[in-house]
């Protein structure tokens, strides 16, 4: 690790990434911080991050403005909490969806389409995408990157665990593979349209096992 690199405190994704990977699961246990962030989820959605207010969140919840500046010292912590929130869910059903999957390259199929959709899919997701697209980039991305390779480190990881298992080819580099599923689903969800529908399950089935199959070897039973 580089002195900048201690320096830079972790984005948000990256934040939200490690807590999925250690506790997925994992919520808290103050029932009135809970149901601030559900509201908050809901306005947002509704009004978009910039037109929703703290006092409308707490009245959406039914508390007070006093009780959620108790529980957020700012609209920013706030809203990196509701981010972290659905990403974190984002990573749980990731994982969860590939624990059921009973190949490998099942499991390369189903994590590729649930990658795409589950983001695409999100209400504030699109709600960001529709208030302001540049926000997009930066939520997948980080600005330098730093989102895109916690996504490749933790496809990498994975990648890693099926390699030692014997179902990733000894040639193929983990680490690379990771970074080129990363960039391609991500490129996907911040430049939707072109030939492919991101609603259509089949269709983007249908491209991993036409391509990223291939691109790592795998032989899809």
């Amino acid at each position: 690790m580089t002195i900048e690199e201690m320096t830079v405190p972790p984005t948000l994704f990256e934040r939200a990434a490690k807590r999925a990977i250690s506790a997925p699961e994992q919520r808290s246990a103050d029932a009135t911080r809970d149901k601030l962030l559900i509201a908050a989820y809901e306005q947002f959605c509704v009004d978009g991050v910039a037109g929703a207010s703290m006092e409308d969140v707490a009245k959406r919840a039914g508390t007070s403005r006093i009780t959620i500046y108790r529980k957020f010292d700012s609209k920013d912590a706030l809203v990196d909490e509701v981010i972290a929130r659905e990403l974190s869910d984002y990573f749980g059903y990731f994982q969860k969806a590939m624990t059921e999957a009973e190949s490998f390259a099942e499991r390369l199929v189903t994590g590729f389409v649930t990658s795409i959709q589950q983001i695409w899919s999100n209400p504030l997701i699109k709600r960001l995408i529709a208030d302001d697209p540049a926000l997009v980039p930066g939520l997948v991305g980080g600005g330098d990157g730093r989102n895109m390779y916690a996504v490749s480190e933790f496809v990498a990881t994975a990648l890693r665990k099926e390699q030692h298992a014997g179902n990733l080819d000894p040639s193929v580099n983990p680490d690379l593979a990771a970074e080129l599923i990363a960039r391609i689903t991500g490129s996907f969800v911040t430049m939707p349209g072109g030939q492919v529908e991101l609603d259509d399950t089949a269709q983007l089935e249908d491209l991993a096992r036409s391509y990223l199959l291939p691109m790592l070897k795998v032989v899809d039973d």
